[in-house]
């Protein structure tokens, strides 16, 4: 056997991507967006005010915070942080917990007396909205920081709509929401409470007002058709919730039932089992895989010790029982009736089976135009089809939630604005998403996320106390520090440190960096080490036009 050299001749004629005579692609740095502030319905910048914190920079945090969000304790304690769904550290261990981060911001800043620091637009207008609730109370912050004058009128006597009257104090304390929304008071928005508008238009050509934002929240429980026998005691969900906070709640006596699957549905058995029912059962028609309440409001339901009656409605109600028939699913998972029946003891029956707006007050505007349940259409800039009105949160079709309804308030104000000076507002074009595929982490960590403590179930059922608890500064420093910057650099150096031709440069602390071109091959090498996606490779500019013309871009 003769001895050979087995390593195969170069193919000089052919290339392919990589480094060589000719740059075919180079590397730019590129903003991209976080799937956090993506799936965030307020419209935060999370990922712009974790930086801060995670730099204990603590109040520029907040600052930050409440350019886009008005309510941050609010929303550390109430919102079901779809940002934290979205984000991809939960490829690698947990999500960042950004709600508790957020929480303790909020808190901070009641604490320390914070307040908002902004510079006013000059030429503002009178704007009146109806409705204390989120949306309003957002709507209002926003528009007094473009400069603004603005009054809120609210039919009820506590301003705050579906938070202070559905949602209980165990997870959204009273004094918390009435702080932020006395910060919103002191900013100059006039807040008028038992105050029902019954005429839009009178009320606006009156106050000499130049615009309207209609955001009346989703009070009024949907009816359902029960037979009542003996005139048993029934009550709406809504109703009931907004008693309990009273100082007058409804006692329904030692068995209640509440009929629906929602969160309403959660709040209300809960609150009854606080204030004395040594039964709280839940009937839903579906299965719980299909109940629209979130999981873990199911899940510290039954462990504050709530029964549920899955796959059953209710068909009649009696003095101290009710019928229930049990339901099954048919192949496309809609309930049918199966014609078993039993029989539940029950003093009183909750119903939390959906709320409506109440509109009507809308009907004779010309131009505004509703759907089939009341709720009023509007365009892309939140105006209705009559000049100068708009809606948002409850009062528009699409979800329900707080901070969804907040988001709508903000939204809407800057079309307001935009429509009130003459200068038409539209976002800016998105970025491109990050996902978690498009991250390159060459560090791996095992940093789980803070568990914040809460009371436990048999501690809890019995008492109106905050059940989550805030968390410390190290904590929040921590939890801050777990984010990965996803598709923005934070100058970790390690595409300064990777580039085996120098040809990145660095600009000093806060400015990023800079390639030379005149050194740079295209070889990617940042690219594929950037661990948040910062760095994109592009084609060469003109390199097919380089080289018919026998130009060549060299390296």
């Amino acid at each position: 056997m003769t001895q050979g050299d087995m390593t195969h001749q170069p193919e000089l004629t052919q290339t392919h991507l990589g480094t060589g005579a000719l740059r075919s692609r180079r590397p730019i740095y590129q903003d991209s967006l976080p799937p956090c502030n993506d799936a965030c319905p307020a419209g935060e910048n999370i990922q712009a005010w974790l930086d801060l914190a995670q730099a204990g920079k603590f109040e520029a945090a907040w600052q930050k915070l409440i350019e886009e969000n008005p309510l941050p304790a609010v929303h550390g304690r109430v919102c079901y942080h779809p940002c934290e769904s979205a984000c991809n550290r939960n490829f690698t261990d947990t999500s960042v917990s950004i709600h508790a981060v957020e929480r303790f911001l909020g808190d901070m800043a009641l604490q320390q007396g914070w307040t908002p620091r902004f510079e006013p637009k000059t030429g503002g207008r009178r704007v009146l909205i109806v409705g204390a609730g989120p949306s309003g109370l957002a709507a209002a912050y926003h528009l007094t920081r473009l400069g603004h004058q603005v009054e809120i009128r609210d039919a009820r006597s506590v301003a705050g709509g579906m938070i202070s009257v559905g949602i209980p104090s165990y997870r959204m304390p009273r004094a918390e929401l009435q702080a932020e929304i006395d910060r919103i008071i002191a900013m100059g928005v006039k807040i008028s409470l038992n105050h029902r508008v019954e005429d839009l238009t009178a009320e606006m050509a009156e106050g000499d007002f130049a615009a309207a934002f209609v955001a009346v929240g989703a009070h009024i429980s949907k009816k359902i058709d029960i037979p009542n026998r003996d005139a048993s005691r029934i009550v709406d969900a809504v109703s009931y919730l907004d008693k309990a906070n009273s100082d007058q709640p409804l006692l329904l006596g030692r068995k209640v039932t509440v009929y629906g699957g929602g969160n309403t549905a959660m709040d209300a058995a809960r609150t009854a089992k606080r204030l004395g029912a040594s039964e709280a059962v839940v009937v839903y028609r579906r299965d719980r895989k299909s109940m629209p309440a979130h999981d873990f409001e199911v899940q510290e339901a039954l462990e504050e010790g709530i029964e549920f009656k899955w796959l059953h409605t209710i068909t009649e109600v009696g003095e101290g029982q009710m019928t229930i028939e049990v339901m099954e699913l048919d192949e496309q998972g809609q309930p049918k009736p199966t014609g078993r029946f039993e029989t539940l003891d029950s003093d009183a029956v909750i119903l939390a089976v959906g709320q409506e707006s109440d509109t009507d007050f809308l009907r004779g505007i010309d131009g505004i135009a509703f759907k089939r349940d009341g709720t009023v259409i509007v365009g892309q800039d939140m105006m209705t089809g009559h000049e100068g009105i708009f809606a948002g949160g409850d009062t528009v079709p699409g979800d329900r939630s707080v901070t969804i309804a907040t988001g709508h308030g903000k939204r809407a104000a800057r079309y307001i604005d935009g429509w009130l000076r003459g200068e038409p507002f539209s976002y800016p074009k998105r970025h491109p998403l990050v996902d978690h595929n498009m991250i390159h982490l060459w560090y791996r960590t095992d940093a789980p996320q803070v568990e914040q403590q809460h009371l436990e179930g048999e501690e809890r059922s019995h008492s109106f106390e905050e059940i989550v608890q805030g968390i410390s500064a190290e904590q929040a420093l921590f939890e801050a520090r777990r984010c990965f910057s996803c598709g923005n650099c934070f100058e970790c150096d390690g595409c300064y440190g990777s580039c085996p031709e120098d040809a990145i440069i660095k600009l000093g602390r806060g400015k990023r960096y800079r390639f030379d071109f005149e050194r740079c091959t295209g070889c990617a090498v940042c690219f594929e080490q950037c661990p948040c996606h910062a760095i994109e490779m592009i084609p060469e500019p003109d390199a097919s036009a380089a080289s018919l013309s026998g130009e060549q871009t060299h390296a």
